[in-house]
């Protein structure tokens, strides 16, 4: 079976069509000298405008949290005025209990995320795969809810986390409350149904006359085609989860609980500002590591996403 797998998938790539760009400048534009080089220097100039516009906020971060409250307010575009203070940070993780909130932040993060890939496949594998009668019934459910407003649902959220139905428990203030209402995604599952449509429908008739029944296909054929979409959702919800801040505040009323979002907003108080940039670093800085140890994988997600999209 994994052969027919492997042989299916080469053959697609091999016989995918390649779609022509348009582009308001024609290739035989593009053969005058003259408009190679403005064309070339517009983009250089879009180029470093983007950079600028991108890394700005980043680097006045990274200036005020290694400088002196009177610096940050006084010459908040300044350089250093009074000194370099790389110790700020080191002092924010241990004094505002940084590194407690990010174990905290991780914990969400990674339990939103395996719970989005868990309800997004299995829902998307219902949808598009198994397809039950009731599946265009189902369809239209999920996607009404894309035109639902998140902050419409908020109350009856809450109400229906302090008292689960037929448990009778409440899951405030515990990270439960938060996993499940923020891996529940309508665009998740329908992207994952697209995608999973797409897989040649060949490599379910083969597994069916190996005899693997439905979870031996969803495990052995679906789920291995389907990791750049699923690299690209695990990236989204952990970021996502990650920078969340209304709903942990309210599912999360116990300080030792709250992510770094709620923990900093708080912190700004009364903590002294140059910590609280300090802080605001370390949360930032970590997602931007994680897409850049993982953008390959989310790029080539992101392309093929959109190729199911179009």
């Amino acid at each position: 079976m994994s052969q027919l797998v492997h042989r299916v998938t080469r053959r697609r790539s091999a016989t995918s069509p390649t779609v022509a760009e348009r582009t308001l400048i024609s290739d035989n534009d593009l053969r005058s000298p003259g408009t190679r080089v403005v064309v070339a220097a517009w983009k250089s100039i879009f180029l470093v405008l983007l950079v600028l516009v991108g890394i700005f906020p980043l680097a006045w971060l990274v200036k005020a949290a290694t400088s002196t409250t009177q610096d940050i307010l006084g010459e908040p575009l300044g350089w250093w005025a009074s000194g370099f203070y790389p110790e700020n940070i080191a002092r924010a993780w241990t004094s505002i209990k940084i590194d407690q909130y990010t174990w905290n932040t991780f914990a969400i993060a990674l339990g939103v995320t395996f719970f989005s890939l868990l309800i997004a496949t299995t829902g998307g594998y219902v949808l598009g795969v198994l397809k039950p009668r009731y599946a265009a019934v189902l369809n239209v459910a999920v996607m009404a809810t894309l035109f639902v407003p998140g902050i419409i649902a908020l109350v009856p959220l809450y109400l229906t986390i302090i008292d689960l139905p037929l448990l009778g428990i409440s899951a405030i203030n515990t990270f439960w409350a938060v996993w499940l209402p923020a891996s529940v995604s309508a665009f998740n599952v329908l992207i994952v149904k697209q995608y999973f449509e797409t897989i040649p429908s060949e490599l379910y008739d083969a597994a069916r006359v190996d005899g693997a029944g439905p979870l031996r296909v969803f495990f052995s054929i679906v789920l291995p085609l389907s990791r750049p979409i699923l690299g690209v959702i695990s990236l989204l919800a952990f970021i996502a989860a990650w920078k969340d801040f209304l709903w942990p505040l309210l599912a999360l009323p116990d300080p030792e609980r709250w992510p770094l979002s709620v923990a900093l907003s708080f912190a700004e108080r009364s903590a002294d500002l140059k910590l609280v940039m300090a802080g605001m670093l370390i949360a930032s800085v970590l997602p931007i590591v994680l897409f850049l140890v993982f953008q390959k994988q989310f790029l080539q997600g992101v392309s093929v996403s959109g190729s199911v999209k179009g």
